[in-house]
């Protein structure tokens, strides 16, 4: 009795829905904004955070929090499904989280920073990346108490992007990292 033979692959590209592809969970990675006081780019952090896999959000100083309408339209709800919290002290925050066994990591062009992409990442370490306002970037203090400070390398003929794109790319290529997927 002849065999069946298997099923052509289908030509056609279908869009999938979005339970189909989701991952394992939250990663051991964290985001910390501080002043980010754009609360369209404090909702897009949300989204970010949701779609990463990262497992909070820390907010401080003058940075808007839920609820607010800006922040709920541009995280689309994902706000409901991010761990957060809110302190007005970022370097409080740096100190317990430290203390957690935490590794900072600052994103920020800076005379120490390094090209993210050279960031030694181990699978699994805990790192919480730390973001800056929109416009003064990550504040003095915070690069100094930071363990590690990357920037991006940019292309073009700005030397920054904004926060939230920027959090995305740094927020990926840090997951992949801790979990052991390595792009060279």
């Amino acid at each position: 009795m002849p065999s069946t033979p298997p099923p052509a692959p289908s030509s056609v590209n279908v869009q999938l829905d979005h339970a189909s592809h989701r991952g394992a969970g939250a990663l051991p990675l964290r985001l910390l904004a501080h002043d980010v006081d754009l609360a369209a780019n404090v909702g897009t952090l949300f989204r970010i955070a949701d779609a990463l896999g990262v497992e909070h959000l820390h907010l401080t100083g003058s940075s808007p929090r839920p609820p607010d309408p800006k922040i709920r339209r541009s995280a689309r709800s994902a706000e409901r499904h991010v761990a957060w919290s809110h302190a007005a002290d970022p370097l409080a925050v740096v100190g317990q989280l430290k203390a957690q066994g935490w590794r900072v990591v600052a994103l920020e062009l800076s005379t120490h920073s390094i090209a993210l992409h050279e960031l030694v990442v181990a699978p699994g370490e805990r790192v919480c990346l730390v973001l800056g306002a929109e416009n003064a970037g990550v504040s003095p203090a915070l690069l100094a108490a930071a363990d590690a400070t990357v920037h991006i390398a940019m292309r073009g003929h700005n030397s920054s992007m904004n926060v939230a794109s920027a959090c995305a790319i740094a927020a990926y290529e840090i997951g992949q990292r801790l979990v052991g997927r390595v792009a060279d």
